[in-house]
């Protein structure tokens, strides 16, 4: 069977690797602005990653499984993406200095055989240490918040703020692979 991965980033591949070695990439042109929140995290990340993975299996001939993925970081009610400048990288890292936030992923899985969809949510909760002013523009000068949402990879520098984690790590990096290990066995049977 083939697996097709609705992803561009670099974490997702690397981390499907661990599960399945041999996956095709296709990445989704879906407008996740196209999606509003309304409240509910698990529903929002549910919802963005099974419009990822509908745009590819739409397009796709192939009798396949597709996984869609998207993360985001929650914070007192509020979605934190990717930033989109340094001012917005600051803003967010400050807030969630010293506290607690939650990154929640939506995985969807649709195989095209039958068009059945698997479809599942993960959180998980994030301790920062205080940081200084000073820390996070050194932070931000690396180049690394701008493609993480909540401006900060815990694999990367940003791993320097994480006081503790409670849940799955592969959470925060961007793929709970517990889990889509799990939904796989499912989708594959």
């Amino acid at each position: 069977m083939n697996i097709i991965l609705a992803s561009a980033s670099e974490r997702r591949h690397e981390l499907l690797k661990r599960i399945i070695k041999d996956f095709k990439i296709t990445v989704s042109d879906f407008d996740e602005g196209s999606i509003e929140f309304k409240g509910n995290f698990e529903e929002y990340v549910k919802s963005l990653s099974r419009g990822k993975a509908t745009s590819v299996a739409n397009n796709c001939i192939d009798d396949a499984i597709i996984i869609g993925c998207d993360t985001i970081v929650a914070f007192n009610g509020e979605v934190l993406g990717k930033p989109k400048d340094e001012n917005e990288a600051f803003n967010m890292l400050e807030k969630l200095s010293g506290g607690i936030h939650n990154v929640y992923s939506g995985v969807t899985l649709i195989r095209k055989s039958d068009n059945k969809i698997f479809e599942e949510s993960v959180c998980t909760e994030v301790k920062f240490s205080n940081i200084t002013k000073d820390d996070i523009r050194a932070y931000i000068k690396t180049g690394e918040p701008f493609d993480k949402a909540g401006a900060y990879g815990i694999q990367g520098y940003g791993g320097l703020f994480v006081e503790g984690i409670k849940g799955c790590y592969y959470n925060i990096v961007g793929l709970p692979i517990n889990k889509l290990n799990y939904m796989l066995k499912q989708a594959i049977i």
